[in-house]
């Protein structure tokens, strides 16, 4: 058989494979939790775009064939294949390379699909969720490094990667990190404090000052509900809590209480009356401060956000600036989440928990590990079974495994009002809290922070509230993600944040990029140095939490709440 003969066959071998590759891919995507009882729509291509993929994918094969035979194929560039095992072992490296071609073609596919751009990106997700899965590195046949450990360790590593994976399932998620060696109020969430109020949803912790002197108006932080506040209070060295209380802030944080079936008929209003509003008006008796600062993290600056639209339309200004760290406000953007939101799926979430019930922490910890399979799912799958590795302990991830359930009515409204129908942008198309809430009356001034490689909030959408807020903005923009970005303490010189001199804030973000300056490392200082110019003047720092005899000390911080366990 001559070589035109073979690729022929191979083309013919590649048209079936294609075939039930993009069947497979649909089927998995379809079986997604999209809340979209709807049969798959027959996908249209143009036939051109089809040949011409066809064509190039024929030509790459052969292309990575030759290359094979003469110097070994390569899949530099994908961390997934760079071990020693892969370069040495030919038959690993050629699929390796086959797979990543497959996968490019896939893709390309996925692109040329003649849809909505909705469609589109759900047929992408679906294409990488399922690519993701089927990469020769999740597999012990075909994965030379894990093969080469077997060996090397007479089998240990498969016995200890079995033991790894049953012990994940019992506690019910993969392992990012090493748990044991973690523990809330131990070695994370250590700032020194103390609970002063609790009610059903929230405890409000004070910390120790740490300088003689405090600004006069205190400081609130909101973090966001669907995760635990020690975020913002990591390690000593990495918390921004205790890097506010250095800065001479006297600092207050919501912890969130991880609700459970008591609590699955709280709504929107119930967690920014009883929760938001109630720290507000809180921190305020117990400091005797006619105005205090605030700042929200997530979905806790869309809370925030929210709490200080209904103060507004009370004709109320208990706060005096705010910060919003990585926040959707305009939920036009949302970027990769927005493949899963649409009405069918909303009216499912509203039929299924709208009016009472809980959405589990653990799944949307899975969604949220998923928008990035590679690093936070088959990335551990690999190390964790197939290896038989105990992946380093990483104070960060273990926050990330430690998920927080939602009440149902609460998370069916946020889906419909915010991001289905981006209401909140729009002047009096919500009441919360009994009011029609317009942000146009929030006027004060505001620190805006976004994460350039958000996949959570897109730096885009982090903009977009330099648009819908009025008064006095500044906005920055940091390097890395959703968590990373914002936990970027001085110490550490990491990193790169982005400034514009001039303060405008044009009408997209291109734009307002054209004019703003790189700064290498940390936006902490810059948000401490802007922070300060609405604190007030400094007094003498307290000797004693909360304020007698109403709110008194209840326990140490970081209090019980943080420790209940989805």
């Amino acid at each position: 058989m001559n070589s035109e003969a073979i690729w022929a066959e191979g083309a013919q071998q590649f048209q079936q494979m294609f075939a039930n590759g993009w069947t497979q891919a649909l089927e998995s995507f379809q079986k997604m939790d999209l809340g979209n009882a709807k049969a798959p729509m027959p996908l249209r291509l143009a036939p051109e775009k089809l040949q011409a993929l066809q064509a190039q994918y024929l030509q790459e094969a052969t292309d990575l064939w030759q290359r094979g035979l003469q110097q070994g194929p390569s899949a530099a560039g994908d961390k997934r294949f760079s071990g020693e095992g892969w370069a040495q072992n030919p038959v690993a490296a050629f699929s390796a390379a086959a797979y990543l071609l497959n996968a490019r073609t896939l893709m390309q596919l996925a692109e040329a699909v003649e849809a909505d751009e909705k469609t589109r990106a759900r047929i992408r997700f679906g294409v990488e969720q399922w690519m993701a899965a089927m990469a020769p590195s999740n597999f012990l046949a075909f994965n030379p490094d894990a093969q080469k450990k077997a060996l090397e360790t007479q089998g240990e590593s498969i016995a200890k990667g079995i033991a790894n994976l049953l012990h994940d399932l019992r506690q019910g998620h993969v392992s990012m990190t090493d748990e044991s060696l973690f523990e809330v109020g131990r070695n994370v969430a250590t700032t020194e404090g103390a609970v002063v109020f609790e009610n059903d949803l929230f405890q409000l912790i004070e910390y120790k000052p740490l300088t003689a002197k405090v600004y006069e108006r205190p400081f609130l932080m909101v973090p966001p509900c669907i995760n635990k506040f020690y975020i913002l209070d990591l390690q000593p060295e990495n918390s921004l809590v205790r890097y506010a209380v250095e800065q001479g802030h006297r600092t207050f944080v919501v912890s969130w209480r991880n609700p459970d079936a008591s609590l699955g008929h709280k709504t929107w209003d119930d967690y920014i009356d009883e929760a938001v509003l109630t720290a507000i008006a809180t921190v305020q008796k117990i400091a005797g401060a006619e105005q205090i600062n605030a700042l929200g993290f997530c979905v806790g600056g869309t809370m925030l956000a929210n709490a200080l639209a209904v103060l507004a339309a009370r004709g109320e200004a208990p706060v005096a600036s705010a910060t919003f760290l990585t926040t959707l406000i305009d939920f036009a953007d949302t970027g990769i989440l927005d493949v899963f939101i649409d009405e069918a799926f909303v009216r499912f979430r509203e039929m299924q928990m709208g009016q009472g019930g809980m959405m589990k922490g653990q799944d949307l910890a899975s969604t949220f590990s998923f928008l990035r399979p590679n690093d936070l799912v088959w990335n551990y799958v690999v190390g964790n079974y197939l290896k038989g590795e105990t992946p380093p302990p990483f104070d960060l991830l273990y926050w990330n495994s430690d998920s927080t359930n939602l009440p149902g009515p609460y998370y069916a409204w946020y889906l419909r009002n915010f991001y289905l129908e981006n209401k909140l942008v729009q002047p009096g198309a919500l009441t919360v809290c009994g009011e029609k809430i317009d942000l146009g009356r929030v006027d004060l001034p505001t620190y805006i922070y976004g994460s350039r490689e958000d996949h959570i909030v897109p730096i885009t959408a982090a903009y977009a509230s330099t648009q819908a807020l009025p008064g006095d903005k500044r906005f920055v923009m940091g390097a890395s993600g959703h968590i990373a970005g914002v936990i970027n303490p001085p110490a550490k010189g990491k990193r790169s944040h982005w400034i514009r001199a001039d303060g405008q804030l044009p009408p997209t973000l291109d734009e307002w990029l054209a004019g703003a300056t790189e700064h290498k490392g940390s936006w902490w200082p810059d948000w401490a140095a802007w922070l300060q110019g609405h604190a007030g003047k400094q007094i003498a720092a307290p000797k004693a939490y909360g304020k007698a005899p109403r709110f008194k000390a209840i326990e140490p911080a970081p209090g019980r709440y943080v420790k209940q366990k989805a």
